[in-house]
Protein backbone atom coordinates (compact mmCIF):
# COMPACT_ATOMS: atom_id res chain seq x y z
CA UNK A 1 0.00 0.00 0.00
CA UNK A 2 1.05 3.52 -0.59
CA UNK A 3 1.93 5.58 2.27
CA UNK A 4 2.98 9.11 2.38
CA UNK A 5 6.08 10.36 4.49
CA UNK A 6 3.67 9.77 7.83
CA UNK A 7 1.57 6.80 8.41
CA UNK A 8 -0.02 8.00 12.19
CA UNK A 9 -1.04 11.00 13.86
CA UNK A 10 -2.91 11.14 17.41
CA UNK A 11 -5.40 9.07 18.04
CA UNK A 12 -9.09 9.60 18.84
CA UNK A 13 -10.87 9.46 22.05
CA UNK A 14 -14.38 8.95 22.86
CA UNK A 15 -15.72 9.40 25.87
CA UNK A 16 -18.58 8.53 28.24
CA UNK A 17 -19.79 11.37 30.12
CA UNK A 18 -22.43 10.36 32.74
CA UNK A 19 -24.45 14.20 33.71
CA UNK A 20 -20.94 16.07 32.25
CA UNK A 21 -18.67 13.88 33.81
CA UNK A 22 -16.40 11.05 32.21
CA UNK A 23 -16.97 7.57 33.55
CA UNK A 24 -15.59 5.45 30.60
CA UNK A 25 -12.73 5.94 27.34
CA UNK A 26 -11.96 4.21 24.65
CA UNK A 27 -9.16 4.65 22.05
CA UNK A 28 -9.75 4.97 18.53
CA UNK A 29 -7.69 4.61 15.22
CA UNK A 30 -9.13 5.91 11.75
CA UNK A 31 -7.79 6.20 8.18
CA UNK A 32 -8.64 8.01 5.13
CA UNK A 33 -7.68 6.15 1.65
CA UNK A 34 -8.39 6.56 -2.17
CA UNK A 35 -8.79 4.21 -4.78
CA UNK A 36 -4.95 4.22 -5.24
CA UNK A 37 -4.56 2.83 -1.84
CA UNK A 38 -3.14 6.48 -0.76
CA UNK A 39 -3.54 7.60 2.80
CA UNK A 40 -5.29 10.79 2.73
CA UNK A 41 -5.98 11.58 6.29
CA UNK A 42 -5.23 9.46 9.52
CA UNK A 43 -6.17 9.59 13.33
CA UNK A 44 -3.82 6.84 15.17
CA UNK A 45 -1.78 4.47 12.63
CA UNK A 46 -3.14 3.61 9.34
CA UNK A 47 -0.51 0.76 9.63
CA UNK A 48 -2.76 -0.95 12.87
CA UNK A 49 -3.55 -4.45 11.95
CA UNK A 50 -6.78 -5.75 12.78
CA UNK A 51 -9.30 -8.64 11.34
CA UNK A 52 -11.81 -7.06 9.14
CA UNK A 53 -14.36 -9.61 10.30
CA UNK A 54 -18.16 -8.74 8.71
CA UNK A 55 -16.43 -5.69 6.86
CA UNK A 56 -15.24 -8.36 4.53
CA UNK A 57 -18.69 -9.33 3.39
CA UNK A 58 -18.91 -6.74 0.59
CA UNK A 59 -15.64 -8.77 -1.10
CA UNK A 60 -16.65 -12.33 -0.28
CA UNK A 61 -19.69 -11.08 -2.31
CA UNK A 62 -17.53 -11.16 -5.43
CA UNK A 63 -17.64 -14.66 -5.67
CA UNK A 64 -21.38 -14.50 -6.12
CA UNK A 65 -21.01 -11.86 -8.98
CA UNK A 66 -18.54 -12.93 -10.94
CA UNK A 67 -19.05 -16.25 -11.48
CA UNK A 68 -22.31 -16.23 -12.93
CA UNK A 69 -24.43 -17.62 -9.85
CA UNK A 70 -26.32 -14.79 -9.76
CA UNK A 71 -27.79 -15.32 -13.07
CA UNK A 72 -27.84 -19.01 -12.90
CA UNK A 73 -29.91 -19.37 -10.28
CA UNK A 74 -31.91 -15.77 -10.89
CA UNK A 75 -31.34 -14.05 -7.82
CA UNK A 76 -31.75 -10.44 -7.16
CA UNK A 77 -30.13 -7.65 -5.50
CA UNK A 78 -32.18 -8.48 -2.31
CA UNK A 79 -30.46 -11.77 -2.65
CA UNK A 80 -26.85 -9.98 -3.23
CA UNK A 81 -27.82 -7.38 0.05
CA UNK A 82 -28.69 -10.23 2.32
CA UNK A 83 -25.21 -12.22 1.24
CA UNK A 84 -23.56 -8.58 2.32
CA UNK A 85 -25.46 -8.29 5.06
CA UNK A 86 -24.76 -8.65 8.78
CA UNK A 87 -28.55 -8.88 9.45
CA UNK A 88 -30.87 -9.59 13.16
CA UNK A 89 -32.93 -12.34 11.42
CA UNK A 90 -36.37 -10.95 11.11
CA UNK A 91 -38.78 -12.98 9.20
CA UNK A 92 -37.91 -10.53 6.13
CA UNK A 93 -34.46 -11.31 6.16
CA UNK A 94 -34.40 -14.95 7.40
CA UNK A 95 -37.16 -15.51 3.96
CA UNK A 96 -34.35 -14.09 1.67
CA UNK A 97 -31.53 -16.27 3.05
CA UNK A 98 -34.19 -19.05 2.21
CA UNK A 99 -34.61 -17.99 -0.93
CA UNK A 100 -31.15 -18.13 -2.34
CA UNK A 101 -30.76 -21.46 -0.78
CA UNK A 102 -34.58 -22.64 -2.27
CA UNK A 103 -33.24 -20.94 -5.87
CA UNK A 104 -29.96 -22.86 -5.71
CA UNK A 105 -31.86 -26.04 -4.59
CA UNK A 106 -29.85 -26.93 -1.28
CA UNK A 107 -31.15 -27.75 1.83
CA UNK A 108 -31.09 -25.51 4.66
CA UNK A 109 -29.34 -28.08 6.92
CA UNK A 110 -26.32 -27.44 4.91
CA UNK A 111 -25.68 -24.08 6.54
CA UNK A 112 -22.22 -24.55 9.04
CA UNK A 113 -22.83 -21.65 10.60
CA UNK A 114 -24.21 -21.45 14.24
CA UNK A 115 -28.08 -21.56 15.73
CA UNK A 116 -28.05 -18.46 17.77
CA UNK A 117 -28.80 -19.05 20.86
CA UNK A 118 -32.62 -18.90 21.88
CA UNK A 119 -33.76 -19.68 17.94
CA UNK A 120 -34.12 -23.09 16.06
CA UNK A 121 -31.93 -22.54 12.56
CA UNK A 122 -29.08 -21.41 11.44
CA UNK A 123 -30.95 -19.61 8.74
CA UNK A 124 -31.10 -16.82 11.71
CA UNK A 125 -27.90 -16.37 12.20
CA UNK A 126 -26.52 -13.17 11.01
CA UNK A 127 -24.48 -14.30 8.89
CA UNK A 128 -26.53 -16.90 6.95
CA UNK A 129 -26.53 -14.81 4.00
CA UNK A 130 -23.04 -14.95 3.41
CA UNK A 131 -22.95 -18.17 3.71
CA UNK A 132 -25.82 -19.52 1.40
CA UNK A 133 -24.17 -17.50 -1.59
CA UNK A 134 -21.32 -19.39 -0.79
CA UNK A 135 -23.00 -22.42 -1.04
CA UNK A 136 -24.82 -21.06 -4.30
CA UNK A 137 -21.53 -20.54 -6.17
CA UNK A 138 -20.32 -23.92 -4.72
CA UNK A 139 -23.42 -25.81 -6.19
CA UNK A 140 -22.82 -23.46 -9.64
CA UNK A 141 -19.19 -24.99 -9.68
CA UNK A 142 -20.10 -28.57 -8.68
CA UNK A 143 -17.60 -27.96 -5.84
CA UNK A 144 -18.38 -29.84 -2.06
CA UNK A 145 -20.72 -28.39 0.07
CA UNK A 146 -19.78 -30.17 3.27
CA UNK A 147 -16.61 -28.48 3.53
CA UNK A 148 -16.87 -25.38 2.21
CA UNK A 149 -16.06 -22.96 5.23
CA UNK A 150 -12.71 -24.56 5.10
CA UNK A 151 -9.54 -22.30 3.88
CA UNK A 152 -8.42 -24.54 0.83
CA UNK A 153 -12.03 -24.83 -0.16
CA UNK A 154 -11.72 -23.79 -3.66
CA UNK A 155 -14.65 -21.11 -2.80
CA UNK A 156 -12.54 -19.93 -0.22
CA UNK A 157 -9.71 -19.49 -2.55
CA UNK A 158 -11.78 -17.94 -4.75
CA UNK A 159 -12.68 -15.02 -1.97
CA UNK A 160 -9.15 -14.65 -0.97
CA UNK A 161 -7.77 -13.87 -5.05
CA UNK A 162 -10.52 -11.63 -5.36
CA UNK A 163 -9.82 -10.03 -2.14
CA UNK A 164 -5.48 -10.30 -2.88
CA UNK A 165 -5.98 -9.37 -6.10
CA UNK A 166 -7.69 -5.82 -5.03
CA UNK A 167 -4.83 -5.22 -2.50
CA UNK A 168 -2.01 -6.10 -5.04
CA UNK A 169 -0.62 -8.19 -2.86
CA UNK A 170 0.22 -12.27 -3.22
CA UNK A 171 -2.70 -14.11 -1.81
CA UNK A 172 -0.08 -16.11 0.33
CA UNK A 173 1.04 -13.33 2.66
CA UNK A 174 -2.38 -13.02 3.88
CA UNK A 175 -3.38 -14.09 7.97
CA UNK A 176 -6.13 -15.52 8.23
CA UNK A 177 -8.15 -16.96 11.23
CA UNK A 178 -12.14 -18.57 11.65
CA UNK A 179 -14.94 -15.81 12.31
CA UNK A 180 -17.52 -16.60 14.95
CA UNK A 181 -19.55 -18.12 12.37
CA UNK A 182 -16.76 -20.15 10.59
CA UNK A 183 -15.89 -18.67 7.50
CA UNK A 184 -12.40 -17.36 7.11
CA UNK A 185 -11.38 -13.77 7.82
CA UNK A 186 -8.15 -11.72 7.33
CA UNK A 187 -5.71 -9.86 9.29
CA UNK A 188 -5.32 -6.10 7.60
CA UNK A 189 -4.24 -3.07 8.03
CA UNK A 190 -6.43 -0.15 8.75
CA UNK A 191 -5.05 1.37 5.67
CA UNK A 192 -5.89 -1.48 3.61
CA UNK A 193 -9.48 -1.67 4.68
CA UNK A 194 -10.46 1.77 3.81
CA UNK A 195 -8.50 1.43 -0.08
CA UNK A 196 -10.63 -1.60 -0.02
CA UNK A 197 -13.80 0.58 0.17
CA UNK A 198 -12.95 3.53 -1.99
CA UNK A 199 -12.24 0.88 -4.68
CA UNK A 200 -15.48 0.29 -3.83
CA UNK A 201 -16.89 3.90 -4.33
CA UNK A 202 -14.98 4.29 -6.86
CA UNK A 203 -17.81 3.18 -9.51
CA UNK A 204 -15.51 1.38 -11.71
CA UNK A 205 -16.05 -1.86 -11.37
CA UNK A 206 -19.32 -3.69 -12.60
CA UNK A 207 -19.63 -6.26 -10.18
CA UNK A 208 -18.73 -4.16 -7.09
CA UNK A 209 -21.02 -1.96 -8.59
CA UNK A 210 -23.94 -4.30 -8.12
CA UNK A 211 -22.93 -5.14 -5.02
CA UNK A 212 -23.27 -1.07 -3.93
CA UNK A 213 -26.65 -0.83 -5.84
CA UNK A 214 -28.08 -3.54 -3.88
CA UNK A 215 -26.94 -2.99 -0.57
CA UNK A 216 -27.63 1.17 -1.01
CA UNK A 217 -31.04 0.05 -2.50
CA UNK A 218 -31.88 -2.39 0.18
CA UNK A 219 -30.06 -0.96 3.32
CA UNK A 220 -33.16 -2.52 5.79
CA UNK A 221 -31.29 -5.90 4.56
CA UNK A 222 -27.67 -5.13 5.50
CA UNK A 223 -28.56 -4.71 8.82
CA UNK A 224 -31.90 -4.25 9.95
CA UNK A 225 -34.11 -1.01 11.59
CA UNK A 226 -32.16 0.67 13.90
CA UNK A 227 -29.09 -0.36 13.36
CA UNK A 228 -26.36 1.91 12.81
CA UNK A 229 -25.57 0.89 8.69
CA UNK A 230 -28.93 0.66 7.65
CA UNK A 231 -30.02 3.92 9.20
CA UNK A 232 -26.75 5.87 8.24
CA UNK A 233 -27.61 4.91 4.08
CA UNK A 234 -30.96 5.71 4.24
CA UNK A 235 -30.19 8.43 5.50
CA UNK A 236 -27.18 9.64 2.65
CA UNK A 237 -29.01 7.70 -0.26
CA UNK A 238 -26.52 6.91 -2.74
CA UNK A 239 -23.86 9.09 -1.28
CA UNK A 240 -22.85 6.32 1.33
CA UNK A 241 -21.67 2.71 1.85
CA UNK A 242 -21.51 1.39 5.50
CA UNK A 243 -20.78 -1.96 6.70
CA UNK A 244 -19.74 -2.79 10.23
CA UNK A 245 -17.49 -5.79 11.54
CA UNK A 246 -17.26 -7.16 14.99
CA UNK A 247 -14.65 -5.58 18.16
CA UNK A 248 -14.71 -2.32 16.47
CA UNK A 249 -14.31 -2.08 12.89
CA UNK A 250 -16.27 -0.06 10.86
CA UNK A 251 -15.96 1.09 7.51
CA UNK A 252 -17.88 3.41 5.31
CA UNK A 253 -17.50 4.25 1.22
CA UNK A 254 -17.84 7.84 -0.45
CA UNK A 255 -19.85 6.68 -3.15
CA UNK A 256 -18.67 8.33 -6.40
CA UNK A 257 -15.51 9.90 -4.96
CA UNK A 258 -13.47 6.42 -4.73
CA UNK A 259 -12.94 7.36 -0.93
CA UNK A 260 -12.63 4.64 2.44
CA UNK A 261 -12.94 5.28 5.78
CA UNK A 262 -12.04 2.65 8.27
CA UNK A 263 -12.35 2.33 12.11
CA UNK A 264 -10.85 0.43 14.10
CA UNK A 265 -12.10 0.84 18.56
CA UNK A 266 -9.42 -0.50 20.20
CA UNK A 267 -10.96 -2.22 22.95
CA UNK A 268 -13.83 -3.67 20.04
CA UNK A 269 -16.39 -1.22 21.43
CA UNK A 270 -19.34 -0.82 19.58
CA UNK A 271 -20.62 2.44 20.89
CA UNK A 272 -17.62 3.95 19.94
CA UNK A 273 -17.53 3.29 16.52
CA UNK A 274 -20.30 4.73 15.68
CA UNK A 275 -19.75 7.91 18.21
CA UNK A 276 -16.28 8.35 15.57
CA UNK A 277 -18.32 7.56 12.25
CA UNK A 278 -20.70 10.29 13.25
CA UNK A 279 -18.26 12.69 14.24
CA UNK A 280 -15.76 11.80 11.15
CA UNK A 281 -18.36 11.99 8.46
CA UNK A 282 -19.42 15.47 9.71
CA UNK A 283 -15.91 16.64 9.90
CA UNK A 284 -15.32 15.72 6.63
CA UNK A 285 -18.53 16.58 4.88
CA UNK A 286 -19.41 13.55 4.12
CA UNK A 287 -22.77 13.99 6.06
CA UNK A 288 -25.01 17.18 6.45
CA UNK A 289 -25.42 18.43 10.24
CA UNK A 290 -29.18 17.02 10.02
CA UNK A 291 -28.30 13.42 9.11
CA UNK A 292 -25.24 14.25 12.16
CA UNK A 293 -28.00 15.40 14.94
CA UNK A 294 -29.80 12.86 13.92
CA UNK A 295 -27.59 10.01 13.87
CA UNK A 296 -26.47 11.18 16.91
CA UNK A 297 -29.65 11.22 18.97
CA UNK A 298 -29.67 7.25 18.01
CA UNK A 299 -26.18 6.41 18.91
CA UNK A 300 -24.24 9.07 21.21
CA UNK A 301 -27.31 9.87 23.59
CA UNK A 302 -28.20 7.44 25.77
CA UNK A 303 -31.65 8.23 28.18
CA UNK A 304 -31.20 11.70 30.23
CA UNK A 305 -27.48 10.97 32.00
CA UNK A 306 -25.74 9.62 29.51
CA UNK A 307 -23.91 10.80 26.24
CA UNK A 308 -20.88 10.36 24.41
CA UNK A 309 -18.33 12.59 22.93
CA UNK A 310 -15.17 12.74 20.38
CA UNK A 311 -12.11 14.56 21.15
CA UNK A 312 -9.68 14.67 18.34
CA UNK A 313 -9.78 14.57 14.16
CA UNK A 314 -8.33 13.21 11.45
CA UNK A 315 -4.91 14.29 10.59
CA UNK A 316 -3.82 15.25 6.93
CA UNK A 317 -0.66 13.62 5.19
Amino acid sequence: MTMGKRTQAAALEVRLLREGLIESRHIVQAVVCDERARVLSVAGNSETASFVRSALKPFQALAITTTGTLERYHLSDRDLAIITSSHKGTVEQVRQVFNILWRADIDPTTLQCPIPEGKSSPLEYNCSGKHAGMLAVCQQRHWPLTNYLERKHPVQQLILGKVAELLRMPAAEFISAHDDCGAPTYLMQLGQMASLYALLAASNNLDMERIVRAMTHHPALVAGDGEFDTELMRLCPGELLSKAGAEGVQCIARLGEGMGLAIKVMDGAKRAKYAVAIHLLQQMGWISPSVAESLSEKFMIFGKYKRLEVVGELSLL
